[in-house]
């Protein structure tokens, strides 16, 4: 089976992004339990993503800047891949990797959450 990697945008994502966004901690776990691969793609420096994750207790497969998305490819062999994010920029970030735009709002959120990982969180 192969896997599949999903990128998570920080601020106006995750749940303790800033600002917060409808991405929970669980929908992570839920995530990492499936067997997926799961990080950050984030604008924020990487030792600010490696913390927060530390803090969380959730030991994710890579953290990224944005505008290296398309370099996840190299390091990584998935069946599929995803990026959520909040805004514009990480639908393009998304798009120009070969990524799967994933948009964190409410409607959205509800469909794909269900569909990729079974979840409503």
């Amino acid at each position: 089976m192969s896997r599949t990697l999903v990128s998570f945008d920080i601020d106006g994502t995750l749940e303790c992004g800033q600002p917060p966004g409808v991405v929970s901690i669980a929908l992570i776990k839920t995530a990492q339990q499936l067997g997926y691969l799961v990080g950050s793609c984030s604008d924020r420096p990487l030792a600010y993503q490696e913390a927060l994750w530390r803090a969380l207790g959730i030991a994710v497969d890579f953290t990224v800047l944005k505008h290296r998305l398309g370099e996840l490819k190299a390091r990584f062999a998935a069946g599929a891949y995803y990026h959520v994010g909040d805004a514009e920029a990480d639908a393009r970030y998304a798009s120009d990797a070969g990524f799967s735009f994933l948009k964190a709002d409410a409607a959205a959120h509800a469909a794909w959450a269900a569909e990729l990982f079974g979840a409503s969180s």
